[in-house]
């Protein structure tokens, strides 16, 4: 056992309901899956029915400070349909309703601008663009759909997507794969098999997003490499049993076992055939994706 594995295993807290306790996050150095924010109580309220739902929709700042809340509450509401496509944004009522500067309204604005949710032009002033123009590949628009009314929507186009992107990154990882990396998917699997047998859903869960993202990223091919980050937050707000990395469980473990050994093999077939029954361990996918034929 490597000493990474061991140190995270070792870590790990048993637990029947997956939950951890005070600290339990900083156990191992993953990145945090992002959580929705929630409801609060309303601070102001005005004659505008639509924005005053965006203000009464303010949560905690998730350490992105006053800009970063402002984004994530306009663009949930951009994506929810709340604010709708075409519907003008005035920077000035939106810097009244929430308290903030015309700095934090204009930067929050641009990073609206940037993922394609709203558009600014002289004379017509910022609007709400259609979904038909929206980067539906940034992670924050996939954590906003996944959690909006279009969840169901998004969690099907994202397991379409991965059906597409990891079989063929598994095949290519055969290829190029290194000792070091290697050893890290080993580790992995490790990993998520201890934390199967105590519970402990988080620590599997990012685990196996860990091992999804070094698979795309040892591929060696760039453009793929920039879809790990899709295949990460696909992973993170899957939001139920869509695919196999969804939910702890025997089969979905045996199965990433099989792409580790297929790997060090060198065996880019196996590789790939064992990541398509991986992707389809659920008997929900199915409806998604047709089931790996047998050759």
């Amino acid at each position: 056992m490597s000493t990474l594995a061991h140190t995270m295993m070792n870590a790990a807290r048993p637990t029947d309901s997956g939950l951890v306790g005070p600290g339990g996050l900083d156990r191992y150095p993953y990145a945090e899956a992002p959580v929705p924010d929630r409801v609060g109580s309303p601070s102001w309220e005005g004659p505008d029915p639509e924005l005053g739902r965006v203000g009464r929709r303010a949560a905690g700042s998730r350490g992105r400070g006053l800009h970063g809340q402002l984004v994530q509450q306009l663009g949930q509401m951009i994506v929810s349909g709340d604010l709708g496509a075409d519907r003008p944004l005035v920077p000035e009522e939106i810097g009244q309703r929430f308290e903030v500067s015309r700095t934090v309204v204009r930067e929050s604005l641009r990073v609206l601008e940037a993922k394609g949710l709203v558009s600014a032009r002289p004379n017509v002033g910022t609007r709400v663009r259609p979904v038909s123009d929206w980067n539906l590949l940034d992670p924050d628009i996939i954590e906003w759909r996944a959690f909006g009314p279009q969840r169901d929507d998004q969690r099907r186009e994202l397991s379409e997507l991965r059906w597409t992107i990891e079989p063929l990154a598994a095949r290519l990882a055969a290829g190029h794969g290194r000792e070091d990396v290697q050893q890290r998917l080993s580790d992995m699997v490790e990993i998520m098999g201890h934390a199967l047998g105590q519970g402990d859903a988080l620590t599997f869960s990012r685990a196996d997003a860990e091992f999804h993202t070094l698979l795309i990223q040892i591929a060696g091919n760039r453009m793929l490499e920039h879809l790990s980050g899709i295949v990460s937050a696909a992973l993170q707000v899957s939001g139920g049993p869509v695919t196999g990395c969804d939910r702890p469980n025997e089969t979905s473990l045996t199965q990433h076992a099989r792409i580790v050994d297929a790997l060090a093999a060198g065996d880019g077939a196996a590789a790939e055939g064992a990541m398509r029954q991986l992707l389809t361990v659920h008997p929900e996918v199915e409806r998604v994706v047709p089931a790996p034929r047998e050759h």
